[in-house]
């Protein structure tokens, strides 16, 4: 039996494409067994998994300071906390463990003591979100069992080790493409801290996105990491781009409905 995994990366508020291609899976009614999800990926992940629809993940996300940094605490070991994401993930999340969710779930993180990535799918749900979630920095590294997580997309943006031998046709939802030499820049601190993130992980992204057998990667050049307000043409976005592949993303549905 063919089952199909997606891998959504991490891109802080322009994961709201994420949202725009699971939209288009489900209109062209393809079935989901795995995700893998990394920072942002991790959340939006989470959260379909729990059965929550891509609009209302995009309406709640377009109020989460998560997403757009405001009224936050300021924090010893780091600018802000995530307690109001943790909030929002029990209000839509009936159960605050992997078991709970619809769909397995692999959340990808950086366990900062000894510097490895770490992939959690059982247990305590939350904090393996929250610690995914933790953009170095800018949030405080999330305690969870012996480890100090934050983001996990400084190892691994695009986690599809979890989906390999478990999927046998992997989609790869990527939100961080490189702007070319044309795209104009505005060199402010987090643009900077985005662009120079991004262009030391591009290797190892390119190099898994080969494993992918559907690779949709939205132009997102000129849309922040932390700015909801164009959240919507985000998600719109990532819709079209998966559209863009809808006559192989049925080929693939076709094929695996034959091998049922």
């Amino acid at each position: 039996m063919q089952k199909v995994g997606i891998v959504l990366s991490g891109g802080g508020a322009r994961g709201a494409a994420h949202l725009g291609v699971l939209k288009a899976l489900d209109e062209l009614e393809i079935t989901l067994s795995a995700i893998s999800g990394v920072s942002a990926g991790a959340v939006i992940g989470a959260l379909y998994a729990a059965g929550v629809s891509p609009e209302k993940i995009l309406e709640t996300l377009k109020t989460q300071t998560y997403f757009g940094i405001k009224d936050f605490l300021w924090m010893k070991n780091g600018l802000f906390n995530l307690e109001g994401l943790r909030k929002k993930l029990a209000e839509l999340i009936p159960e605050d463990n992997f078991s709970g969710l619809k769909i397995p779930l692999f959340v990808v993180a950086t366990d900062i003591l000894t510097g490895a990535s770490v992939t959690f799918s059982d247990g305590p749900l939350f904090d393996a979100i929250l610690g995914s979630a933790s953009v170095p920095v800018v949030f405080q590294p999330t305690p969870y069992k012996d480890y100090q997580l934050l983001d996990g997309g400084i190892l691994n943006n695009l986690p599809i080790e979890p989906l390999l031998g478990r999927c046998n046709i992997i989609i790869g939802s990527h939100v961080n493409k490189l702007r070319d030499a044309n795209t104009p820049i505005t060199l402010d601190k987090a643009t900077l801290m985005d662009q120079c993130f991004h262009l030391v992980i591009a290797n190892s992204v390119k190099e898994r996105a080969k494993a992918c057998h559907i690779y949709i990667e939205p132009l997102l050049a000129g849309y922040g990491i932390f700015e909801m307000k164009q959240a919507d043409q985000i998600f719109d976005l990532g819709y079209n781009a998966a559209m863009d592949q809808r006559e192989k993303l049925l080929a693939l549905k076709h094929a695996a409905d034959a091998n049922e």
